[in-house]
């Protein structure tokens, strides 16, 4: 697929084995910041599907090839790709690509500098390893979830899979397979990243470590300074049942914030009076719209912001002006994060369904019998996803 990739990564190829959540999340990272990544499905797909995959936002960026790997040519096939790739990405069980052909081993004999990055849940080792689970699972044990929450004796509030899946799974498997390629890229040797979603999770717990370890959390729900103890760091009901979220930790930050609620509130570090401070602050809150409040905090130091519908925050004038949310291939969608200034990352291809792409992808990385393969059903050419009258 001959589609001019920009941004950083830009000459970078990836192999993506699909899989579930976050593998796909850090292929469209990857993607979007340029990589040359090639998707590749079961036939017919497979997995857990929430959307038709033409319009999963995590297919964006790269072509699907389906490939059947109980056929051995299809696993050659696969081993060809490695052999052209820098990294390859997978996030099946533990022992589960060593047994399809096409684990560590047998990837590094074709290519000794490939980066293998590994994305599960538990890791690839430990006595969980070889169980099931999903995000709030592994952020559960990784001690993440349970501070999560107002009040100690209510249950835990999981924050969607943002945490888990995203949070502590793609994000440090881009991290670490980018930092095996800076090393492959040195010496000639690729190297194996395993990235287990608890790890991740876990480290990105360190500052709520520090407090709990320093004696000034007891690491319970809502006594956390950015848990819900502090009345001055929390969300309030507006008059139309709305939310503003309030944050004005500095005391700076705090004294303008005490200005345009109209003075005369508590101190804001005394303890004694946090519970006569979150009174006010929800009763005073309760008196206009959010809009009303919206406009009164807009441009100011005071650490207050709507609370938006994500509906509502892709037109947010802040947003709109940075171009957050794009519309592209007739839909509404994150752009590329983060921003670069000599190599500016952009959004290419759309979402394609398994094996829409087979054909002209494989050519394009140079496998040479691709007519064959579609020919013996070893690779799978499925039909495009419909393009809506967009030419793009």
């Amino acid at each position: 697929m001959n589609v001019q990739r920009s941004g950083p990564l830009a000459g970078v190829r990836v192999v993506e084995m699909v899989g579930i959540g976050p593998g796909p999340f850090a292929a469209m990272l990857l993607a979007d910041l340029g990589a040359d990544v090639v998707r590749v499905d079961r036939p017919g797909g497979g997995g857990l599907t929430l959307v038709p995959p033409e319009k999963d936002l995590l297919g964006r960026g790269r072509p699907s090839v389906a490939l059947d790997l109980k056929d051995p040519r299809g696993v050659e096939t696969v081993l060809q790709l490695v052999e052209r790739a820098d990294i390859l990405i997978e996030g099946f069980r533990p022992g589960v690509t060593e047994r399809l052909g096409i684990g560590p081993e047998a990837c590094n004999a074709r290519n000794p500098a490939l980066v293998y990055g590994r994305m599960t849940g538990w890791g690839q080792d430990g006595p969980l390893s070889s169980t099931a689970g999903h995000d709030m699972n592994y952020i559960s044990v990784a001690g993440a979830l349970d501070p999560l929450g107002r009040r100690p004796e209510d249950a835990p509030t999981f924050p969607m899979n943002l945490l888990g899946d995203f949070g502590g799974g793609s994000l440090y498997l881009v991290t670490g397979v980018l930092a095996a390629l800076t090393h492959a890229r040195s010496t000639g040797e690729g190297q194996v990243v395993d990235a287990a979603i608890t790890d991740g999770t876990a480290h990105l717990m360190s500052m709520a470590v520090t407090m709990q370890q320093a004696g000034i959390w007891d690491g319970r729900r809502g006594t956390n300074l950015l848990g819900g103890a502090a009345p001055f760091y929390d969300v309030f009901a507006t008059s139309d049942g709305r939310h503003m979220s309030v944050g004005p930790l500095e005391p700076q930050f705090f004294a303008a914030f005490v200005e345009l609620m109209g003075g005369d509130l508590p101190a804001q570090y005394d303890l004694a009076q946090w519970g006569e401070l979150r009174a006010e602050l929800t009763r005073r809150f309760a008196t206009r719209t959010q809009a009303e409040w919206a406009e009164v905090f807009e441009g100011t130091d005071a650490c207050v912001a709507p609370v938006l519908p994500l509906a509502e925050a892709y037109e947010h004038p802040h947003n709109v002006a940075r171009g957050t949310y794009v519309e592209h291939h007739g839909t509404t969608q994150p752009a590329p994060a983060p921003r670069f200034s000599a190599t500016p990352a952009a959004l290419s291809t759309p979402p394609t369904p398994p094996g829409a792409d087979t054909r002209v992808a494989l050519t394009a990385w140079g496998i040479d019998d691709v007519d064959d393969l579609i020919t013996d059903g070893v690779a799978v050419q499925s039909d495009p996803a419909p393009t809506d009258g967009d030419p793009s």
